[in-house]
């Protein structure tokens, strides 16, 4: 940082006091793959503890039922972990919301799970950018601030959720309820490597179809049966052929079949489709429902669509390109070069942003290669990042918004 640059510059320099490796490292030894219940426990305790250094209530919340489509068709529940919520200054005029997950996308028998040293100041190791520093990130940027003296002026609620990386669908009511009223938010998703942020992101929905034919002899009296496997197989060809610049449509599996002597009465089709704006969803939309009347029609069987568009477009609106600009301000005040750029990823950002509220969803650390076992995290990107989110938020204070 600048000598001398900015009246926040003392308060800042206590980002170098803070444990922000020494807990990511804690963190990101424990397996908190979405699907780890136990490990998901675990981590959310730990977060838990280290949160309570902040003034306000924390609150352990127990997850939305979620439903699933199992290979054989049935629909029944899945279980997720708990979300962290902390809530301070509910009673503040200005509130902005903070946004975490603790899942990452490593299983607990998969064989990534432990923490190395790349070289100097690189660590390679799962969840270290993705997020367990970016959550380490916002905890400082939040133990600077309640050491500022804009801290008063301003509120907050945190959350971290367990069920991000699967599609936040036991979380997406809670993120909506606390989006409301908020002046901003910030989300902790890694910056790229250079500290590049995401900008507009395009969306995503995923859907299982369910087919369903019936069984016959294969050679005794096929046309009597109604095959499912094949219509499902039709529906993908014509999915795909629905793919255009502003729509990538994915059919990605298909479950089911039958042995070769019967006609398969049973399949299903997992597909996704990323639309780049909300007029892309609503055609996305409106072409499947048709597709699945369609196929239900010439094949002569029934067809169920289960799904949703989890995750809506998320663009840049006016207040979007203010709050970037003020983190773009902050970073140039603190000697960095903050960019942003367009991506076909999505996160809780596009859930916020649906919300009708601004939105910086790479306030992370700098990393990359995340949701492989080459995920690394670049170290000194922790006291860099933890000094600009406390600044916008301090920023933000001062002004009484954006």
């Amino acid at each position: 940082m600048k000598a001398n640059s900015f009246p926040e510059q003392e308060t800042l320099e206590k980002a170098s006091e803070l444990p922000l490796l020494a807990r990511t490292l804690e963190w990101a030894k424990v397996n908190s793959g979405s699907g780890n219940l136990d490990g998901l426990k675990t981590v959310a305790g730990m977060l838990a503890d280290a949160f309570s250094v902040l003034p306000g209530d924390i609150q352990l919340l127990d997850p939305e039922p979620v439903d699933a489509v199992r290979a054989d068709g049935r629909v029944d529940q899945i279980q997720r972990g708990q979300h962290l919520v902390a809530s301070v200054r509910p009673e503040a005029a200005v509130r902005i919301l903070l946004t975490g997950h603790m899942d990452t996308v490593f299983a607990v028998d998969h064989p990534f799970q432990q923490i190395v040293e790349l070289e100097s100041g690189l660590l390679n190791g799962p969840g270290l950018a993705d997020m367990k520093g970016g959550i380490s990130v916002m905890l400082g940027a939040l133990q600077l601030l309640e050491q500022s003296d804009v801290a008063s002026q301003i509120g907050y609620d945190v959350m971290i959720n367990s069920d991000e990386e699967v599609g936040s669908g036991s979380s997406a009511s809670l993120i909506k309820q606390l989006a409301k009223g908020k002046t901003a938010a910030l989300t902790y998703e890694p910056a790229l490597p250079d500290g590049t942020l995401a900008g507009e992101r395009g969306g995503s929905g995923n859907f299982s179809i369910i087919f369903t034919g019936k069984s016959a002899h294969a050679g005794r009296n096929p046309d009597e049966g109604r095959n499912a496997l094949i219509a499902a197989a039709d529906m993908a060809v014509r999915l795909k052929a629905l793919h255009r610049e502003g729509l990538s449509v994915n059919p990605a599996k298909i479950d089911g079949g039958a042995p070769n002597n019967s006609v398969p009465d049973h399949a299903i089709l997992r597909v996704n489709f990323r639309p780049k704006s909300l007029e892309d969803q609503a055609e996305a939309q409106a072409a499947l429902d048709h597709l699945v009347a369609d196929i239900a029609r010439e094949h002569d069987l029934d067809t169920h669509c289960h799904g949703s568009f989890g995750r809506p477009p998320k663009p840049i609106d006016p207040q979007a390109q203010k709050l970037f600009g003020l983190v773009k301000q902050c970073g140039a005040e603190l000697g960095l070069d903050i960019n942003w750029r367009g991506t076909g990823g999505v996160c809780d950002g596009n859930n916020i942003a649906a919300c009708g509220i601004p939105v910086v969803d790479t306030m992370g650390v700098r990393g990359g290669a995340i949701h492989s076992s080459d995920e690394f995290l670049i170290a000194d990107s922790l006291i860099e990042r933890t000094q600009l989110s406390a600044l916008t938020i301090m920023r933000i204070a001062g002004k009484g918004g954006l």
